[in-house]
């Protein structure tokens, strides 16, 4: 069978994006509307216990970390205290947006020449996923204490109690997190790490079921010690006692003088403006300002009259997203080590420039990065607002899945790998170095219009993520979907690109398309050139919460994509 002829046959019979009867976009649920708080994440649960954080007398933020806690427990998956952390929080009494980069940094003991030495040893060309290499320190938990010092209202011990208590009891697992637990479990079986990994994940030797109850007293006692003695516990106490022995006795290369030396960043988040609406990201070492060259690029695109999911729209998209990802290739990596041309990037002269390089008739198969000027100055998402209209919008993660499989035994979490993204390639922006934070896949999103907070928003899944961002936010701009039906439309994603971590596109990638993408917009991709999987499930499309202000009713509008187990819900 042609390719083709196996696209028709994924795409036929499937749900159209548009109701022919009431011309309204597909949605899996109607948003969620409230006047006081709201509360988006990706777990029922976790939902649930922002929202009686709120009703107790609790700050945005304090429901953010409250619902962040509980997915550490309950989305394992995707998130924990040993990974790292992002935020921007839009502060109602000086109508201020605050960033915060809460990620880790690499073990200061190991330096490049020992890391080549040791993938040698392996037998590797690349940083691996498993194992202890690819660790670096996990900001999230200091992220929570900054986030609460600054914005915070109920005492932390109060925030904490609710997963505690569900982390003892037990929890059920639901559906999606327990097919992703499944995978990860079996993966790991198959390359284990010294240390408690399996018997945290996987009690009695598998998995947990969908339904099944989960217990985690390891974590229990963790989020125990951090509600009583503070973030001192993880970084310079006992939490970080354990882990320096942890890794002192299995060839780990984190000591406890990287965790006594870890702080947060706060940052001011950058912005673009796109017809009419602020779009705000975080700099790198995140790399949020890839949706924002997206938007620049696109600005010059009418994609309203071209229309949604129309062959020419998708075709702009993915051109604009192999454009800036060139750039995301070549600059983005820690800016304590590296010069990045934060203004040039996001100037709208050069977005012109880079966009006559887009053919509207052909894929491309490869672009160079540009030359801005160097102007001087499987992750979670959660969004929460309060009633003084404070607004968060958060996102952490263990970078893949479950992490490294590196775990302290009785700790109940495991540790990220997010250092497996430094390039190795001397000379490189985002080359391996000691004491420095690698590339980030996780990105905050914020939208402000007319110097009034417009939606709190993000799409998890690595190099998905800018991707999603733009996808989501055109889909309401451009396209007026309300803000569930943004999340819900059918979505494209484009791999392949240039990396970080080195690799250069030379082929043009390949874009997958999403279950209800119309034949016709396959056809005319595949005749401009495109490589095209149609028919995709859901799973590598990320997963979207948002967050969107009403200032004519006063009210929150909620959002929580139908890709994950997730729910909005306010009061």
């Amino acid at each position: 069978m042609s390719v083709l002829a196996t696209i028709v046959g994924l795409t036929q019979g499937l749900p159209a994006q548009i109701d022919r009867v009431t011309g309204k976009s597909f949605a899996t649920r109607s948003e969620v509307i409230a006047p006081h708080g709201m509360v988006c994440t990706s777990h029922p649960l976790a939902t649930q216990i922002g929202l009686d954080v709120l009703k107790a007398g609790g700050s945005a933020v304090d429901a953010a970390i409250a619902a962040n806690a509980a997915l550490g427990l309950m989305e394992p998956v995707n998130s924990g205290p040993g990974g790292d952390l992002f935020a921007i929080v839009y502060e109602a009494k000086t109508k201020k947006l605050h960033g915060l980069n809460a990620s880790g940094r690499s073990p200061l003991g190991l330096s490049f020449e020992q890391l080549k030495a040791e993938l040698a040893r392996l037998g590797a060309t690349r940083i691996p996923t498993l194992g202890m290499l690819s660790i670096s320190v996990p900001g999230a938990v200091d992220g929570w204490f900054e986030l609460h010092a600054k914005f915070g209202r109920r005492p932390m011990r109060e925030i904490l109690a609710p997963t505690i208590r569900y982390a003892e009891e037990g929890f059920p697992v639901t559906e999606f997190i327990a097919y992703l637990w499944n995978l990860e479990v079996r993966r790991y079986r198959t390359a284990p790490v010294p240390g408690g990994f399996l018997d945290t994940y996987a009690p009695g030797g598998r998995a947990p079921l969908k339904g099944e109850v989960f217990k985690n007293p390891g974590l229990a006692r963790t989020y125990r010690l951090l509600a009583e003695k503070g973030r001192d516990a993880f970084y310079r106490g006992e939490l970080a006692d354990a882990m320096d022995a942890y890794f002192r006795a299995n060839r780990g290369w984190l000591r406890k003088i990287d965790f006594e030396k870890h702080t947060s960043t706060w940052v001011d988040p950058v912005s673009v403006n796109y017809r009419g609406y602020e779009v705000y990201e975080l700099i790198p070492n995140t790399q949020g300002m890839a949706a924002l060259q997206m938007l620049n690029l696109l600005e010059g695109f009418d994609l309203a009259r071209m229309g949604f999911n129309s062959a020419d729209a998708v075709h702009a998209m993915i051109e604009a997203k192999k454009v800036a990802f060139e750039d995301r290739a070549k600059f983005y990596a820690d800016p304590a080590f590296a010069k990045i041309p934060v203004a040039g990037l996001l100037s709208k002269s050069y977005a012109a420039e880079r966009r006559k390089l887009i053919d509207m008739s052909r894929a491309a198969k490869t672009y160079d990065a540009g030359h801005p000027a160097m102007n001087d100055g499987d992750t979670i998402y959660l969004c929460t607002a309060d009633a003084e209209g404070n607004m968060v919008s958060l996102i952490q993660s263990n970078f893949y899945l479950l992490g490294s499989g590196a775990a302290t035994p009785g700790l109940g979490f495991g540790f990220q790998n997010r250092g497996e993204l430094f390039a190795l390639e001397p000379g490189h922006a985002n080359v391996y170095a000691p004491g420095k934070r690698p590339f980030h896949t996780i990105i905050p999103g914020f939208v402000m219009k007319d110097g009034e907070p417009w939606m709190a928003f993000g799409v998890m899944g690595g190099a998905m993520q800018p991707q999603g961002h733009v996808q989501v936010l055109v889909n309401q701009i451009d396209f007026g979907m309300n803000v569930q039906e943004a999340g819900d439309a059918a979505r494209w994603r484009h791999e392949g690109s240039s990396e970080p971590t080195g690799e250069t596109m030379t082929t043009g990638g390949q874009v997958e398309l999403e279950r209800g993408v119309p034949y016709e917009t396959v056809r005319a991709l595949l005749q401009r050139g495109h490589v095209i999987r149609a028919g995709m499930p859901t799973g590598g499309f990320g997963g979207y919460q948002a967050i969107r202000w009403d200032k004519v009713n006063r009210v929150y509008i909620g959002a929580s994509e139908g890709r994950k187990d997730g729910q909005a819900a306010g009061y």
